[in-house]
């Protein structure tokens, strides 16, 4: 159907949480169960000068507003595409005389929205506002603390000549932003640099192993013409085949953490418990923290329990050194975490699998690249045991690995990851998906240059020499902390 029609979902309710979505159709992998704009989102603090506050993509040459100061843009386009949301806030800031932060930013765009259309400004929109949750009671005393700061800021800011709000209604707003604001990401879809408010995406409850995914697509920003900008939107896409009635689930956490720390996160943040399958009977529990076996011989607990306690130590330290941009502290920590652990650990281990995934990364944008792409594919092969093999991010790791054994002139296994990312991202982020273009892209080249290498070695080591070094910097972004990669963002 066409973008944000409904007509494969509807609402229902389920016993003991509340609302819930299901499926009105059978739907296959893949498939688009239903694509919704934001009601309002906003850029990051942190990234307010590198990221379009339009259409959310990084740019190095941005242009300012010239009445606020404050918000930037890819062009007159994404400038023009903006102005209806931001005439309010550009006013406001300039009254101001400075810029709110971003929970405040983000409550003063959906209370001007909902003062000029009501809750719902959509047949296609299936909750109000008002119905969201907003968990104020369930906050502890610092989270409420932070939040009369947030009320107090926001007062001031909101303009006079505005609608004036009650502090509950304001503080609902901050609420539901605090537990339902989703993460947007960047048009490369790895870095979180904005956060939007998507009121039918709330109603999609929790499962660690969910039959859905979902991802942002900003879709075409390249239309001059500004009627022919593509909404940024996020869609809600199944990970295979879900039955008329079945409901629909994603997961708030990385799947990547024992049932325990899962149900911890998920408690903190969402305030639920949660009752899934996995987390009920403790489903790959044992692999992800599996001691290392050899001949049948088992690693002791003790070591296990004492290699653990070490790597966390050393964890902190990696996350410390990369926080601070020394990178070859980074590698040094990384390479002696994973002497020890490779003699105890299995490699399933998450631990083992976290250390992997950093000094893999680290490693390719220092350019050592074989190293890196040794550390890649171990952490692919403990991710494929782990995962569901549609997972968005065993897809990105794999491309990941893929990209890097290629750099590293692996051409043979490069092009094999490479292809086996594409079929998770076809599922997960979808054709037209920017992400996917690149690595279709990729797919063609490599498969290009295991034809040349599989015919002449000689020749195909030269001409890739040359190629190298023209290389473009693009694949050298430099690595950034990830933020834990939890579907709504909570402070």
């Amino acid at each position: 159907g066409p973008i944000g029609s409904m007509e494969n979902v509807e609402v229902f309710d389920v016993p003991g949480k509340g609302r819930g979505l299901r499926a009105t159709k059978e739907v296959w992998a893949g498939d688009v169960l239903f694509a919704e704009p934001s009601f309002a989102a906003v850029v990051f603090d942190s990234m307010a000068e590198q990221v379009c506050h339009n259409c959310f993509r990084r740019q190095p040459k941005l242009h300012r507003c010239g009445q606020c100061k404050f918000a930037q843009y890819c062009n007159r386009t994404c400038q023009r595409a903006a102005w209806e949301e931001h005439k309010l806030e550009c006013a406001a800031v300039k009254a101001f005389g400075k810029v709110p932060n971003e929970n405040i930013r983000l409550a003063a765009r959906i209370l001007w929205r909902l003062d000029k259309e009501g809750g719902v400004v959509s047949d296609t929109q299936l909750t109000s506002l008002d119905d969201l949750e907003n968990h104020v009671s369930d906050m502890t005393e610092e989270d409420l603390k932070d939040l009369k700061i947030d009320i107090h800021n926001f007062l001031d800011y909101w303009p006079h000549n505005s609608r004036q709000h009650k502090v509950e209604e304001i503080s609902h707003i901050l609420g539901v932003i605090n537990c339902n604001g989703f993460s947007m990401s960047d048009q490369r879809g790895l870095n979180a640099v904005g956060v939007g408010l998507f009121p039918n995406l709330c109603l999609v409850n929790h499962d660690c192993w969910p039959n859905c995914t979902v991802i942002l697509n900003n879709g075409n920003q390249t239309a001059v013409n500004t009627l022919f900008h593509t909404q940024r939107r996020i869609e809600l896409r199944a990970l295979g085949k879900i039955s008329v009635g079945e409901e629909l689930m994603v997961a708030y956490v990385d799947f990547l953490n024992v049932s325990s720390e899962r149900k911890r996160l998920l408690k903190q943040q969402y305030f639920f418990d949660c009752t899934c399958k996995h987390c009920t009977e403790h489903i790959k529990d044992d692999l992800m923290l599996a001691g290392k076996e050899v001949d049948g011989k088992k690693a002791s607990e003790e070591e296990v329990k004492e290699v653990m306690e070490y790597s966390l130590k050393m964890l902190e330290k990696i996350d410390k050194a990369r926080t601070e941009g020394n990178y070859h502290e980074v590698v040094k920590i990384c390479r002696e975490c994973l002497e020890k652990q490779e003699q105890v650990l299995a490699d399933t281990h998450i631990y083992m699998l976290r250390v992997l995934s950093t000094a893999s990364e680290v490693l390719a944008y220092l350019q050592f690249m074989e190293e890196a792409a040794t550390y890649a594919r171990k952490m692919v092969e403990g991710y494929m045991k782990l995962y569901h093999p549609n997972n968005a991010a065993l897809g990105m790791g794999t491309m990941r690995a893929g990209v890097t054994h290629w750099q590293a002139g692996l051409i043979e296994v490069g092009h094999s990851m490479i292809c086996k990312a594409y079929a998770i991202l076809m599922v997960t982020h979808g054709p037209t998906h920017p992400i996917t273009k690149d690595l279709e892209a990729m797919r063609t080249q490599t498969e290009m240059e295991l034809r040349l290498f599989q015919q002449n070695e000689y020749v195909y080591h030269s001409m890739r020499e040359a190629a190298l070094k023209n290389q473009p910097m693009s694949l050298r972004a430099e690595p950034v902390v990830e933020g834990i990669k939890n579907l709504f963002r909570r402070k």
